[in-house]
């Protein structure tokens, strides 16, 4: 595995977003559709693996540490604007959250 720079690290924009809304994405069982409110008003929408584990509503409420300035990608026929971050095990991902509820933006440092 290559090391990074503390300046590589920094680039990264995770902050935590609050899950809004979320919804099952017709035709497909391992995706979700999130609504995620990522702090200063702004909205975004993320697809989200693990769709075979977690409902929609699992989802909702839910505060998830999001990855924010990732370059868009079509995911399911579907722009994701970010990506919600997860520890896997066994296949399975863990969402990656707070001990505390914080505000949606919060800049994970």
């Amino acid at each position: 595995m290559s090391m990074v720079s503390i300046e590589d690290f920094s680039r990264l924009d995770l902050r935590i977003g609050y899950v809004i809304d979320a919804e099952r994405i017709p035709g497909r069982s391992k995706v979700v559709k999130l609504k995620v409110d990522v702090g200063g008003g702004e909205i975004r929408t993320i697809v989200a693996g693990g769709g075979e584990y977690y409902t929609p509503e699992w989802f909702k409420g839910r505060l998830l540490v999001v990855l924010v300035n990732l370059e868009p990608k079509k995911i399911a026929g579907v722009e994701s604007k970010g990506m919600a971050l997860a520890a896997m095990t066994d296949g399975k991902p863990i969402w990656l959250t707070t001990f505390e509820p914080v505000p949606p933006g919060s800049k994970i440092l």
